[in-house]
């Protein structure tokens, strides 16, 4: 009598589960990060301070050549250090052609600095996934990141 008592709430137990799970009914729910106080700048001497001034105008001079050379396109407020480094990119036709973005315009999308033509299109689906007119967002896949870490090797000085 016993065992037949087990073997019963074991089978209720995993027809409650099997049921819940095919009528989608869901068990736990959706986490996204929660906005906390804006962290100090970071404490850098002030000769690192200026050095990273010095390699954002760099960045910057690149970036403009890159744009006058009509390679470098950007979907978010600030500017892509990853499409500069590459030799430039196109993250607008990257982000509507469904293929991914690059790991910069991802991580800028997810903290809300799309460019306002972009933002008003952007949401979150049903699993909390970022989402671009009703298309997720994913990022590059990894051969083509592998192929983009090489372009930007040829860059690079050698010496480094």
């Amino acid at each position: 009598m016993r065992r037949i008592r087990y073997t019963l709430m074991v089978m209720v137990t995993f027809a409650l589960g099997y049921l819940a799970g095919t009528i989608g009914l869901p068990v736990h729910s959706q986490a996204r990060a929660q906005a906390v106080a804006a962290d100090p700048p970071p404490d850098v001497s002030e000769a690192t301070a200026a050095k990273i001034k010095e390699a954002r105008y760099a960045l910057q001079e690149a970036l403009d050549s890159l744009e006058a050379e009509g390679k470098y396109e950007s979907i978010t407020t600030e500017m892509n250090p990853f499409l500069v480094l590459c030799g430039g990119g196109n993250a607008r036709q990257d982000l509507e052609s469904g293929r991914g973005v690059d790991p910069e315009t991802f991580a800028a999308l997810h903290a809300g600095l799309a460019i306002p033509e972009i933002g008003d299109h952007m949401g979150y689906d049903e699993k909390g996934r970022l989402t671009y007119q009703n298309n997720v967002v994913r990022m590059y896949s990894v051969s083509r990141l592998q192929h983009l870490y090489d372009q930007r090797l040829k860059f690079a000085d050698p010496g480094l």
